[in-house]
């Protein structure tokens, strides 16, 4: 079993525990980080110097706090955190002391937002870990002892001005105590070593992690990365590799390209030559690549009970080739619902479709609020003017985990034990039902608005939407979408939207044209559809990059400190830098004739 089963029954039972008094729960919660951080600089401001936090009915602590304590943004919260960055240890945010900063994945396209991390922050990553693993157990048993084949990438770590040490919440997370405590828990152990982890070369990093996989592949329990992007990336590197790892298995050795001495010695310890079962994956990758490598991960692991990564959001457009990799018949398991700023909810039900995925929230992790959201079109009389611009919502006042309802949208509120304080994050989620008393959310979205011109409102689900309808002529040709980014041009009148992709296969100019007008004809908005039949937003236009161009993206942001482990394609752009690469790589341009 995946964790030793008393392990796994101890923390599940916890979990019906405060899931039964999730109201409680929360309003104890909110208690605990007032009690910890009451006095601090920022808290300060608003609840002046309440003295009395200990012995305050935690109720009336709740009405106090969400009365007084304004809402925010992450900008409102910065001045604080840059402080600290800087080497402030006064008690700014929490009085805990802030060693890490972690830059969160969710800013590819901008400069990156800084996010305190403590230990706090490893303890509910442990807890959620195990938590999941104890679900993901009774569904999908796993042995004692197995191992994991994990892409995963620690990013290079690096010091502010005041000492800190920065890098991505999963290189903290992957180099925490907690982690090796993981895998004596759950009794499975990662195939590659942490110099393979944290080698800073994604590429070594991914060959290593295959060779080992596949020396290891009869215990392979699962397959698993942070992102369904990181999966998918690697079986595209896989079928370069493949010879190579083959002569690799054979002979018990290392290939010259793996340059980095401590990768070369830390492999070259696990390694022993195996003949047959190079043999035997060398004819496997043989008959792969004349089918397209469909179903590689069950043929080449053929023990792995399953792949396992986060896989709603931004990362929907990787399930096809996913679903590919895995066959038929190897379930595709959602991972948690999370973000750099703190856990949210765990999936109780992996059986589930990662598309139909629901996240139950853990009431202990942080005080969360839910901003209720009414489409524009559909105006509540009761609503007022979202705060926030930049999209088409109307909001209501925030209301508790206790309050929230069934078929209602919301935007999460987040107050943690690292100092953030009703900090808005942005992310929209529908209520889909309740376990016990705690809520069970479908992840809907980011809020923000990425395509608009002028009255045109476009998020990133309908920009998703758009492409998966317009990419479905492909088929004729046989061919595949490999990545995909867009940019609102303003640069001429009327303004246009430009959508870039990455396509596999070679394409006929009709079928383009049908992908084009198929796009811009998806995209459903009143202000979008209004502003393409007046001429006031101008065709879309479809550019096709030359393969390769979206590794080159990634590979800018990994140069930059961003870490392979959490790296998102960004769905749309205004960065100079990633628009030269886009425009200088692309070679063919087709206008969308769907107004005319």
């Amino acid at each position: 079993m995946e964790t030793s089963s008393s392990s796994g029954d101890d923390v599940m039972k916890w979990f019906e525990e405060v899931a039964k008094n999730a109201g409680e729960v929360q309003m104890e919660t909110l208690k605990r980080i007032l009690q910890m951080n009451h006095r601090v600089e920022y808290l300060k401001k608003w609840l002046g110097d309440i003295d009395d936090v200990d012995n305050m009915d935690a109720e009336a602590l709740q009405s106090l706090y969400v009365s007084m304590v304004p809402l925010a943004s992450h900008e409102d919260l910065e001045p604080y955190i840059q402080k600290i960055a800087d080497g402030d240890t006064s008690p700014l945010l929490t009085k805990q002391p802030i060693t890490t900063l972690s830059l969160s994945s969710g800013t590819t396209d901008g400069r990156p937002k800084y996010v305190p991390f403590t230990s706090h922050s490893s303890m509910t990553t442990f807890q959620i870990y195990k938590l999941a693993a104890a679900y993901r157990s009774r569904v999908y048993p796993t042995r004692e002892g197995g191992k994991i084949l994990e892409f995963i990438y620690g990013s290079k770590q690096f010091k502010t001005k005041g000492g800190l040490s920065a890098g991505t919440a999963t290189t903290h997370i992957f180099a925490s105590q907690e982690f090796k405590l993981k895998q004596q828990q759950t009794k499975l152990f990662s195939c590659s070593p942490q110099e393979v982890i944290f080698s800073g070369d994604y590429k070594q990093s991914t060959y290593c992690h295959f060779l080992l996989g596949l020396f290891y592949s009869p215990q392979v329990e699962f397959i698993t990365s942070t992102f369904a992007y990181g999966i998918v990336h690697a079986f595209s590197l896989f079928e370069e590799y493949w010879k190579d790892l083959c002569d690799d298995l054979s002979n018990g050795t290392l290939s010259p390209k793996i340059t980095i001495p401590s990768i070369r010695s830390s492999v070259l310890d696990l390694l022993k030559p195996d003949t047959y079962l190079a043999t035997h994956v060398r004819s496997k990758c043989k008959e792969l690549e004349e089918s397209g490598w469909y179903g590689i991960i069950p043929k080449l692991w053929p023990n792995a009970k399953y792949v396992y990564s986060i896989m709603t959001g931004s990362m929907q457009p990787y399930l096809e080739k996913l679903k590919h990799y895995s066959g038929d018949h190897l379930p595709l398991v959602s991972a948690e619902y999370g973000s750099t700023e703190s856990w949210i909810g765990v999936n109780m039900d992996p059986s589930s479709a990662p598309e139909d995925v629901n996240f139950t929230v853990v009431p202990t992790f942080s005080y969360f609020e839910f901003i209720p959201l009414h489409k524009q079109d559909h105006k509540a009389s009761h609503a007022v003017a979202a705060s926030g611009g930049g999209d088409d919502y109307l909001e209501d006042d925030p209301v508790p985990l206790s309050k929230v309802k069934v078929g209602q949208q919301y935007e999460i509120v987040l107050t943690t034990f690292t100092g953030l304080y009703r900090c808005r994050l942005g992310d929209v989620v529908e209520v889909t039902g309740f376990y016990k008393e705690t809520p069970k959310l479908n992840f809907l979205c980011r809020r923000k608005l990425i395509l608009t011109v002028n009255i045109d409102k476009n998020t990133e689900k309908d920009l998703q939407l758009a492409v998966q309808k317009g990419s479905q002529p492909l088929v004729k040709d046989q061919a595949e979408l490999v990545d995909f980014t867009s940019h609102a041009n303003i640069t001429n009148r009327p303004g246009h939207y430009v959508v870039y992709w990455e396509i596999k296969g070679e394409v006929s100019e009709h079928i383009l044209d049908q992908c084009c007008k198929e796009i811009d004809a998806a995209f459903v908005d009143h202000g979008y559809v209004v502003s393409r039949k007046t001429n006031t937003i101008g065709p879309l236009e479809l550019c096709i990059v030359e393969r390769g161009t979206f590794k080159k993206i990634m590979e800018h942001f990994i140069g930059n400190g961003s870490a392979m482990s959490q790296f998102k394609t960004p769905r749309c752009t205004s960065n100079h830098f990633l628009l030269k690469i886009l425009n200088l790589s692309t070679i063919k341009s087709v206008r969308s004739r769907a107004y005319e």
